[in-house]
């Protein structure tokens, strides 16, 4: 059996990079060769012990959000070559609950996901069902390709969302996400976009460089109660209620940011009725990939000037246990 470089998860808060079995693939699967591999706040979960979109049992390869190339297809797979340039959507349903049989595959009772439940990429080479694989366009390259995952998270946010050009919006949030849903509201049509944040040197960038009109430094400005639409990108009880606080009557919430799974925060239950807001959740990313793939390669999205760090394998605990400072978005460079 071939052995291939790997960082295995192998307790909680304990990585280490191994020789490991390089895998066989599955009649229905296709072996990718790692390039890149996303470190996203999911992956800070599993590292500590917490749940992402499913629960990550050591020992196990995370890496879920990734590019590659094709370097051996199953014998019933016929969409794909070897070195073709691919991505993975992570999450694969099982089709027979009530949530897939009612088209919320999302909630699906038997969620798994490569990179969660079974190895992902970080490792030199991981597996995949053919029904995940996507093909990169020719214009995109595959360290944009590895972020397609997270692009598709928020898109399958915005599709919740019911968008019209004469909306105002607000994010909430200067981290990658945050920075993404400021792009993909202005690719989507609304007309008007405002950032609010803690790092004044971000909410600067993303005003000259995505078009952004009035930007908060939440921990000095007021935020107006002003907004049709506000998404909520950290996760935090005080950012979750300055979303709320900030809309107008007849405006839609997005909870976007993850919080802790103990975590409350407080809401007027009047002002919900009276304003009659949505406030909306918002759980991975059901058929959102092509979508993302297309906002990529139209040029709509620009995601390489927020990639800050491009660390290796043995780098990555640095980014998983806080050691790692200023980052914005880590993409682990796994393949020459």
């Amino acid at each position: 059996m071939t052995k291939m470089d790997a960082l295995v998860l192998t307790a909680v808060k304990h990585m280490e990079v191994q020789q490991i079995d390089k895998p066989e693939v599955k009649d229905n699967e296709v072996l990718i060769e790692t390039k890149y591999a996303g470190i996203c706040g999911t992956d800070h979960a599993l590292y500590n012990g917490l749940p992402g979109s499913a629960a990550a049992v050591p020992p196990i390869v995370l890496g879920h959000e990734n590019s590659g190339v094709v370097a051996e297809v199953g014998s019933k797979v016929t969409d794909f070559k070897i070195g073709d340039r691919v991505t993975v959507d992570p999450n694969i349903y099982c089709g027979h609950c009530v949530y897939c049989r009612t088209g919320r595959p999302e909630l699906c009772d038997n969620l798994s996901a490569v990179g969660v439940t079974r190895n992902g990429g970080l490792e030199q080479y991981f597996t995949a069902p053919s029904t995940q694989v996507y093909q990169v366009p020719d214009n995109v390259s595959l360290k944009a390709a590895a972020t397609t995952e997270p692009i598709s998270c928020a898109v399958h946010g915005v599709q919740l969302l019911k968008l019209t050009p004469y909306q105002k919006a607000l994010v909430i949030g200067d981290g990658f996400m945050g920075q993404l849903f400021v792009q993909l509201l202005s690719a989507y049509g609304v007309h008007q976009v405002d950032f609010a944040g803690i790092i004044d040197e971000k909410l600067a960038f993303n005003k000259e460089k995505f078009g952004v009109t009035n930007t908060f430094n939440t921990t000095r400005d007021q935020i107006p109660s002003d907004y049709d639409v506000v998404i909520e990108a950290v996760g935090l009880p005080q950012t979750q209620e300055q979303a709320v606080n900030a809309t107008v009557k007849g405006a839609q919430v997005l909870m976007f940011g993850v919080g802790q799974p103990n975590q409350e925060f407080k809401m007027n239950t009047y002002e919900v009725y009276q304003k009659q807001l949505t406030i909306q959740g918002s759980f991975i990313n059901p058929n959102a990939f092509e979508d993302s793939l297309a906002l990529l390669s139209s040029g709509k999205l620009d995601v390489l000037s927020l990639i800050s760090h491009e660390p290796s394998l043995a780098q990555v605990p640095d980014y998983l246990d806080g050691t790692a400072k200023g980052v914005s978005k880590a993409v682990v460079k796994v393949g020459a």
